[in-house]
């Protein structure tokens, strides 16, 4: 009896092991589990995360899509991923099936910028947050900052002539886009407020793509610590408000002034994770773009002299620059707007975005399991020849007719994608407006190499020589 029952169990589970079938109207349809997508895993623990960092993006990318196609699977940055690399799939991600996946950040960079930051969530606070957050970054309220943004850039490019040598404009760049970020968060805020958070996030900043240890004195910890103290300034800045009960037009202010249908106010934490999220969301990605802009424009002195015309177009009605500019002058520069779009298609900052599947999810026949991140890969859809004719030569022109749908994703999609995508063209606009009816700039060592810290930007951040027109 004893011999049947195995032979009865071994007979079951052989039945378990083949693929199920399945009538249905008396056909028979076989259904195969899903695969995983191909590709490889790389070496234990560390997958192909060196691979990543140590070639150009576009080479380990294009190459991983030309050996498997669209869709691939890897290990990087210790988890295991799928990579998503058409247009259809980035919008099934960040679009049409969001809700399969959650946005996903490391826990020790979490910490840093704060838990209740708008881009760690979903759902109903995610929606209610990024509700403020546009409103205060809306073309009505940005209009209203262009007075501000002109001061910044005059007195940002007048310090690195005052320096009198190289400087590196990546490094720069990132100061000016700090100062805008704290001109849309708090207004004019008082300069000794200002110095202070500036001083405490370039600690955060220096902490954040180190090693996450809390050994006293080395870098994580001391983010810890200066993220700490932005959130104690921030609390001093929110009790002033308070007492002067000022309704200012900013950030901050829209924060404060929030409440939700019970009339429940956002807590001095959730204001200060969100406004140091914002932050961070707009200096390094600004500042990169930025810099890749004067490279283009130096390495193509014709389309530099056609940015001039256009400009010194602008400026001679403006009475030589002594009347500041308006915001349908801003929205009436074609061909600056296109070299911006056209330098963000090209240097692709954002090469990629990181969600996490919340249930297994199978798209195009392969699995996505549960817990994995998934990648849908912005600067393969950028650079891919069926959309961008010779992607890899800079053509401000192919923007002089919109881009096919979901192939042009700078700022994401859906609804995580940068709602200060606005203020951001903004500022570069108004910088490259000043620099080249003003200044004239020479790069140092020009190469074609590019760096990560951790956007790609060019070698040495673009070490630049300024000067005034005489």
């Amino acid at each position: 009896m004893d011999i049947i029952i195995l032979l009865f169990l071994i007979f079951l589970s052989s039945l378990l092991s083949y693929p199920f079938i399945i009538k249905h109207n008396k056909l028979h349809e076989t259904i195969d589990k899903p695969k995983l997508p191909p590709g490889s895993m790389g070496w234990p623990y560390i997958g192909e995360t060196f691979q990543l960092y140590s070639q150009h993006p576009n080479i380990f990318f294009a190459s991983k899509q030309k050996r498997y196609g669209e869709i691939f699977k890897t290990h990087i940055l210790g988890c295991p991923c799928v990579m998503l690399a058409s247009p259809e799939a980035a919008r099934f991600v960040l679009v049409t099936h969001s809700h399969l996946f959650k946005p996903t950040y490391p826990k020790s960079k979490e910490k840093l910028i704060g838990s209740s930051a708008l881009f760690f969530h979903q759902g109903h606070y995610h929606t209610r947050i990024r509700k403020l957050v546009q409103n205060s970054l809306s073309p009505e309220s940005i209009k209203k900052l262009i007075p501000g943004i002109e001061n910044e850039v005059i007195s940002s490019l007048e310090s690195w002539i005052s320096i009198g040598q190289v400087v590196n404009t990546f490094h720069e760049m990132k100061k000016f886009s700090f100062n805008i970020g704290i001109l849309s968060v708090f207004g004019n805020l008082e300069s000794n407020y200002r110095e202070q958070l500036k001083e405490n996030y370039c600690i955060v900043e220096k902490g954040y793509n180190s090693f996450p240890n809390r050994i006293p004195g080395t870098s994580y910890s001391k983010a810890v610590l200066a993220r700490q103290r932005i959130q104690e300034i921030i609390s001093e800045i929110i009790c002033k408000r308070k007492e002067h009960r000022s309704i200012e037009k900013d950030l901050l202010g829209h924060l404060l002034n929030y409440k939700n249908e019970k009339g429940e106010m956002l807590s001095d934490e959730e204001i200060a994770d969100n406004v140091i999220g914002v932050l961070f969301a707009a200096q390094d990605t600004t500042a990169s773009v930025l810099t890749w802009i004067l490279k283009y424009l130096h390495d193509d002195q014709k389309l530099l002299e056609a940015i001039k015309a256009e400009q010194m177009a602008v400026y001679e009605n403006n009475d030589g620059g002594k009347i500041q500019l308006t915001w349908s002058q801003i929205k009436n520069m074609p061909l600056t707007h296109r070299v911006i779009l056209e330098s963000l298609r090209m240097a692709s900052i954002i090469s990629f975005t990181f969600r996490e599947a919340v249930v297994d999810v199978v798209y195009k026949g392969y699995l996505i399991p549960k817990g994995w991140k998934v990648m849908p890969l912005f600067r393969n859809i950028h650079h891919n020849p069926e959309f961008y004719p010779a992607p890899h030569s800079f053509d401000p022109s192919r923007f002089e007719f919109a881009p096919k749908p979901n192939t042009f994703m700078p700022f994401g999609i859906g609804v995580h994608s940068c709602p200060g995508n606005e203020l951001a063209k903004l500022n570069m606009l108004i910088l490259i407006h000043h620099l080249v009816t003003k200044f004239r700039w020479e790069v140092v060592e020009n190469q074609s190499g590019v760096q990560y810290s951790p956007f790609p930007i060019p070698l040495q951040g673009l070490p630049t020589r300024f000067c005034r027109i005489k």
